[in-house]
């Protein structure tokens, strides 16, 4: 970890998770929340990775780049060396973060470094950096856990710092996450889903959803949206709301949330359609957002606090779990009932 900040021991972490926690509500603080610094990621320039000078902090980011970038081959489930597989598929970060991890609603990693530690639902507890890196290894990359002083997780984090040049800590950023979509008040329809994919999306992701190959080496140069070598079920990209914001806003490759190519009911049966397809399982996800409440509506997987089934939280429709969960939640006081858990934003906050 560079100098300058350092990130709290897992057992402190927990310690700080339980803190925050009682009877599964979120404790507020009595003192006056000081004005966080808002930071506009659809403005904000960004450095050059080019830029970077070959001191060790640079050798770092520099690292964490090619890690972020070229995953397959670096750190994949065919490299050479066995004991720096620590990705169980061939996906690399930038398939799913866009522009190397700095495009807006694209989950961007831009000020992230200052987001850190943070309460997550789905541990329940307050993760720090690394943990959050590790899930995504763990999930979206289908892998394994990175060691937290190995010099892959040191680089990530560095470079993580590295796009975070500027923010303040705790800043509210505009474009971090995905922009949410409410979605329709119906059931997705994933044989309209397989009507747009074969018209919008199979030009690159292939008509059999398993993506294309890079030209050279390991990886692709458009990813796996099903399949073994997918992200598992795990992963964030495996909720319908979240699939379906991402690809509004997102895809086909090059758009923005400027001007989406996919209407919302377009978006919506589409990410319904790809993640109703077979996929890597991920185990113990009965063990994800021990405060049920604050479960994600479109989580696939239960339990839940409801009573409504797991085909309506993956499928929809949403608005009668929603208004179910906000009805537990007054009851039982319960903060951050059914909302994503990737700093997703509003549609109205867009700029």
């Amino acid at each position: 970890m560079p100098p300058g900040r350092a990130l709290p021991s897992s057992a402190f972490a927990a310690l700080l998770g339980a803190a925050m926690l009682s009877a599964g509500t979120l404790a507020t603080s009595a003192e006056p929340a000081k004005q966080a610094a808002e930071i506009d990621l659809t403005q904000w320039p960004l450095g050059d990775i080019a830029s970077v000078r070959d001191d060790p902090f640079g050798v770092l980011v520099k690292y964490g780049y090619r890690l972020f970038t070229d995953t397959a081959n670096q750190i994949g489930p065919t490299v050479a060396d066995p004991a720096r597989r620590f990705a169980g598929n061939n996906l690399a970060c930038s398939n799913c973060h866009l522009q190397a991890g700095s495009q807006p609603y694209a989950m961007p990693l831009v000020g992230v470094w200052g987001q850190f530690p943070q309460y997550r639902a789905r541990e329940g507890a307050v993760d720090t950096l690394e943990d959050r890196v590790n899930g995504c290894m763990e999930r979206s990359m289908n892998g394994r856990a990175l060691p937290p002083d190995s010099r892959e997780m040191r680089a990530f984090s560095s470079y993580v710092r590295w796009l975070s040049t500027g923010i303040p800590d705790g800043a509210k950023l505009v474009g971090a996450g995905t922009l949410q979509i409410k979605g329709p008040a119906r059931a997705a329809d994933g044989g309209h889903g397989a009507q747009v994919f074969a018209q919008t999306c199979a030009p690159c992701h292939g008509v059999d959803g398993l993506g294309q190959r890079a030209a050279t080496g390991a990886g692709y140069q458009f990813p796996p949206l099903w399949g073994p070598d997918s992200f598992n079920s795990g992963a964030g990209m495996s909720r319908l709301l979240t699939a379906a914001a991402y690809a509004m806003h997102n895809m086909p490759i090059g758009t923005t949330f400027r001007a989406p190519v996919l209407t919302e009911e377009e978006a919506y049966d589409v990410a319904a359609y790809f993640i109703g397809q077979k996929r890597p399982e991920m185990a113990n996800l009965e063990k994800d957002f021990p405060v049920r409440l604050q479960k994600p509506i479109d989580t696939p997987y239960g339990p839940y606090a409801d009573q409504f089934s797991p085909e309506q939280h993956k499928f929809g429709p949403f608005e009668p779990i929603r208004a179910k969960v906000r009805e537990l939640a007054a009851q039982s006081r319960t903060e951050k009932a059914g909302e994503p858990d990737n700093g997703s934003a509003e549609p109205e906050r867009a700029r």
